[in-house]
Protein backbone atom coordinates (compact mmCIF):
# COMPACT_ATOMS: atom_id res chain seq x y z
CA UNK A 1 0.00 0.00 0.00
CA UNK A 2 1.27 3.45 -0.83
CA UNK A 3 2.29 5.84 1.94
CA UNK A 4 -0.53 8.31 1.23
CA UNK A 5 -4.01 6.87 0.95
CA UNK A 6 -6.22 8.09 -1.89
CA UNK A 7 -8.99 10.25 -0.45
CA UNK A 8 -11.85 11.72 -2.47
CA UNK A 9 -15.02 13.56 -1.51
CA UNK A 10 -18.32 11.86 -2.24
CA UNK A 11 -19.16 14.62 -4.73
CA UNK A 12 -16.15 13.59 -6.83
CA UNK A 13 -17.23 9.95 -6.60
CA UNK A 14 -20.65 10.92 -7.96
CA UNK A 15 -19.07 12.73 -10.90
CA UNK A 16 -16.35 10.22 -11.70
CA UNK A 17 -17.67 6.88 -10.41
CA UNK A 18 -16.57 4.91 -13.46
CA UNK A 19 -13.04 6.35 -13.36
CA UNK A 20 -12.75 5.73 -9.61
CA UNK A 21 -13.83 2.10 -10.00
CA UNK A 22 -11.34 1.57 -12.85
CA UNK A 23 -8.54 3.07 -10.75
CA UNK A 24 -9.38 0.89 -7.76
CA UNK A 25 -9.53 -2.24 -9.90
CA UNK A 26 -6.23 -1.45 -11.61
CA UNK A 27 -4.26 -0.31 -8.55
CA UNK A 28 -5.80 -2.72 -6.00
CA UNK A 29 -5.47 0.17 -3.51
CA UNK A 30 -8.38 1.39 -1.37
CA UNK A 31 -9.99 4.78 -1.88
CA UNK A 32 -11.33 6.59 1.15
CA UNK A 33 -14.57 8.48 0.54
CA UNK A 34 -15.30 11.56 2.61
CA UNK A 35 -18.63 13.22 3.29
CA UNK A 36 -18.69 16.68 4.84
CA UNK A 37 -14.95 16.40 5.41
CA UNK A 38 -15.13 13.16 7.40
CA UNK A 39 -14.31 9.60 6.39
CA UNK A 40 -17.57 7.90 5.39
CA UNK A 41 -16.55 4.78 3.45
CA UNK A 42 -13.70 2.87 1.91
CA UNK A 43 -13.89 1.40 -1.60
CA UNK A 44 -11.79 -1.61 -2.60
CA UNK A 45 -11.79 -3.83 -5.66
CA UNK A 46 -13.86 -7.01 -5.57
CA UNK A 47 -10.66 -9.08 -5.70
CA UNK A 48 -9.18 -7.29 -2.70
CA UNK A 49 -12.45 -7.63 -0.79
CA UNK A 50 -12.65 -11.38 -1.47
CA UNK A 51 -9.01 -11.87 -0.48
CA UNK A 52 -9.56 -9.92 2.74
CA UNK A 53 -12.64 -11.97 3.60
CA UNK A 54 -10.69 -15.19 3.00
CA UNK A 55 -7.90 -13.97 5.28
CA UNK A 56 -10.42 -13.07 7.99
CA UNK A 57 -11.94 -16.56 7.74
CA UNK A 58 -8.49 -18.12 8.19
CA UNK A 59 -7.74 -15.90 11.20
CA UNK A 60 -11.06 -16.89 12.79
CA UNK A 61 -10.22 -20.56 12.30
CA UNK A 62 -6.78 -20.05 13.82
CA UNK A 63 -8.30 -18.30 16.83
CA UNK A 64 -10.84 -21.12 17.22
CA UNK A 65 -8.02 -23.66 16.94
CA UNK A 66 -6.05 -21.94 19.69
CA UNK A 67 -9.09 -22.03 21.98
CA UNK A 68 -9.59 -25.72 21.20
CA UNK A 69 -5.92 -26.45 21.95
CA UNK A 70 -6.25 -24.65 25.30
CA UNK A 71 -9.35 -26.73 26.03
CA UNK A 72 -7.51 -29.95 25.13
CA UNK A 73 -9.60 -30.66 22.04
CA UNK A 74 -7.71 -32.39 19.22
CA UNK A 75 -8.35 -33.03 15.53
CA UNK A 76 -7.08 -35.57 13.03
CA UNK A 77 -4.19 -34.11 10.99
CA UNK A 78 -5.67 -35.32 7.67
CA UNK A 79 -8.95 -33.50 8.41
CA UNK A 80 -7.08 -30.32 9.31
CA UNK A 81 -5.00 -30.43 6.12
CA UNK A 82 -8.09 -31.04 3.96
CA UNK A 83 -9.81 -28.05 5.57
CA UNK A 84 -6.71 -25.90 5.03
CA UNK A 85 -6.56 -26.92 1.37
CA UNK A 86 -10.24 -26.07 0.95
CA UNK A 87 -9.79 -22.64 2.54
CA UNK A 88 -6.51 -21.73 0.91
CA UNK A 89 -7.39 -23.13 -2.53
CA UNK A 90 -6.16 -21.28 -5.59
CA UNK A 91 -5.47 -17.64 -4.79
CA UNK A 92 -7.30 -14.98 -6.86
CA UNK A 93 -4.62 -13.29 -8.94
Amino acid sequence: MSAMPKIIPISELRQKASDVVKTISRSRQPVFITQRGRAAAVMVSADVYEQTQQEIDILRLLARGEKEIEAGVGHDLDEVLKEADRLLGPSPS
